[in-house]
């Protein structure tokens, strides 16, 4: 059967590019098209679709109250149309909070060229958001900035706090919120963080910020040359790979523009094959939700080198393919839920302290 979507965009010339878009491929059809969230609501109970597209900035009705009454009624798997701008990634962010699975980037009309690549894109994540486990997200009041309550730590007397301890972690489809979830319970002086998300340039200043408003730890988009310490977390930008590196004694940044590899820049895989090579067994790997498999022969090379890899579920996860193809290639560890997951990490850095130190 042919995966059902429902288009929802106030601009009627997107509207046409994206019905033209979904419909030139074998395994789906557009089953309505709707100006604006009114419309969208009627189509909805009229044609049941599979997966919804939803242009974030509408008339008649706020694209996010229209997601928030959406997934609290009648969840469904959203893919978010964004406007590549500050307000779009802020935006964009809070949709994937309320429970969207997945964003896209308005495509650009002009540049014919590249329209076959944002062709196979935005199959790539209606295919995954079909597939996908909707879970309606609602902000709990307990998740406040750093040095309020939070969310509850697992109990580790003594968490480490040498910088020879790194924690990588990669994710895509589904992993802004899940990053989230487990960086709110990374305590203060966990060991330095780097992150490979999927997103596209400028998303991901904006989603670092949001975490930094929030952690106990320090969070930032990623720059070239910035030296790796406890409590700190960067974020790959969305326009280069992000990779360790060494400078000396020290742990750094490095930030690297070649072509994409499984095509994504930022790509799991070159952070994680980075890793292996200059952290080894001082590497904690994590692989979060996401669609696809990159990250999962860059984790086999980081438990060749020593590392210690963790897995997030299939139950926990939104699309569980980064995660299920690096079990399947025995890149893992152990595997956890994510609320689970930053205890284990934490757990086994903790036990596992004084070897690191003597590394």
């Amino acid at each position: 059967m042919k995966i059902k979507v429902l288009i929802v965009d106030d601009s009627a010339l997107i509207r046409s590019v994206m019905s033209e878009i979904i419909g030139s491929q074998s395994d789906m059809e557009v089953v309505g098209v709707a100006p604006d969230p009114l419309v969208a609501r009627d189509l909805i109970k009229q044609t049941n679709p599979d997966v919804l597209t939803l242009d974030v900035e509408m008339p008649k009705m706020d694209g996010l109250d229209f997601l928030e009454k959406l997934m609290r009624l009648r969840p469904m798997p959203v893919v978010m149309v964004s406007s590549l701008t500050e307000r779009g990634s802020e935006i964009t962010l809070r949709a994937l909070e309320l429970g969207a699975v997945d964003f896209v980037a308005k495509p650009k009309l002009s540049i014919q060229s590249g329209m076959l690549e944002y062709t196979e894109l935005i199959a790539d994540k209606i295919r995954a958001a079909a597939k996908a486990r909707v879970k309606p997200r609602q902000i709990a009041s307990s998740e406040v900035g750093r040095g309020g309550e939070g969310v509850a730590l697992p109990l580790i007397r003594n968490p480490l706090t040498s910088s020879e301890k790194l924690i990588i972690i990669g994710a895509s489809t589904g992993g802004t919120e899940a990053i989230k979830d487990f960086l709110m319970q990374m305590p203060s002086d966990c060991p330095g963080i780097l992150i490979t998300q999927h997103m596209p340039e400028g998303f991901t200043r904006s989603f670092a910020k949001r975490l930094d408003g929030i952690c106990k730890i320090s969070v930032k988009e990623a720059e070239s040359g910035e030296r790796i310490l406890p409590g700190h977390a960067f974020i790959a930008p969305g326009h280069s790979h992000l990779l360790l590196a060494r400078s000396g004694a020290n742990y750094v940044t490095q930030l690297d523009q070649g072509p994409p590899v499984n095509r994504h820049r930022p790509s799991v895989d070159v952070l994680f094959n980075s890793a292996a090579v200059y952290a080894g067994k001082n590497a904690v790997g994590v692989i979060l939700t996401g669609m696809g498999k990159d990250g999962a022969l860059g984790m086999l090379e980081m438990k060749k080198a020593g590392a210690h890899n963790f897995a997030q579920d299939e139950a926990s996860c939104v699309v569980f393919g980064m995660p299920r193809e690096a079990i399947a290639v025995g890149a893992t560890h152990e595997v956890g839920g994510i609320n689970e997951l930053p205890g284990m990490v934490l757990g086994y850095l903790a036990a596992h302290s004084s070897r690191a130190l003597r590394v």
